[in-house]
């Protein structure tokens, strides 16, 4: 295992080219990738089990 130091500007250079070598396709596939996983990060915002939506009409204010 290889650790390395470095700044966080250097980092995300780095990343960024990595991204960027990506074709089309790969960097859909990758962040689709992203989003089913921070579907698993804890997060602040309660779930609910509510499947649907609510409409609300106000006739008065």
């Amino acid at each position: 295992m290889k650790i390395t130091f470095r700044t966080k500007e250097e980092a995300n250079r780095e990343q960024e080219k990595e991204y960027l070598a990506l074709s089309g396709s790969e960097r859909f596939y990758r962040f689709m990738e992203f989003i089913q996983h921070s579907k698993k990060l804890p997060s602040k915002v309660k779930k609910t089990n509510d499947k649907g939506f609510k409409v609300i009409i106000k006739t008065s204010d």
